[in-house]
């Protein structure tokens, strides 16, 4: 019988579909959920510039920053194993907490205020 852990890294790294001729993977979707987060977060950013008619960071921005960057390190680490992809994805990440958590404390001094 096999390991629980061995059969859910084989199962991960199955093909489940073919696009053209890409094998889509669990990792995959994975890094590609990631990816399409990671992205979104600049037309978040944009249409919240684009309503106030000034630059501004929604905190929406941070929590797509967080979630892709979360999503891309685990791709990076479970799926790929690659170095580069992992310190790409995770500085991003420390960057994101950092400033979520900035915001959250300002917005509650500001509330209290």
């Amino acid at each position: 019988m096999r390991h629980p852990l061995t059969w859910c890294r084989s199962a991960m790294n199955e093909v489940l579909f073919n696009i053209h001729s890409i094998g889509v993977t669990p990792w995959k979707l994975i890094g590609y959920c990631g990816v399409l987060l990671f992205t979104s977060r600049w037309f978040v950013q944009m249409y919240a510039t684009k309503k106030l008619r000034r630059v501004h960071m929604p905190r929406a921005f941070w929590w797509l920053s967080i979630l892709g960057s979360l999503m891309l390190v685990s791709y990076f680490t479970f799926g790929k194993n690659d170095s580069v992809g992992i310190l790409s994805n995770a500085f991003p990440a420390f960057v994101s907490i950092y400033n979520l958590v900035v915001d959250l404390r300002h917005r509650r001094e500001w509330a209290e205020s």
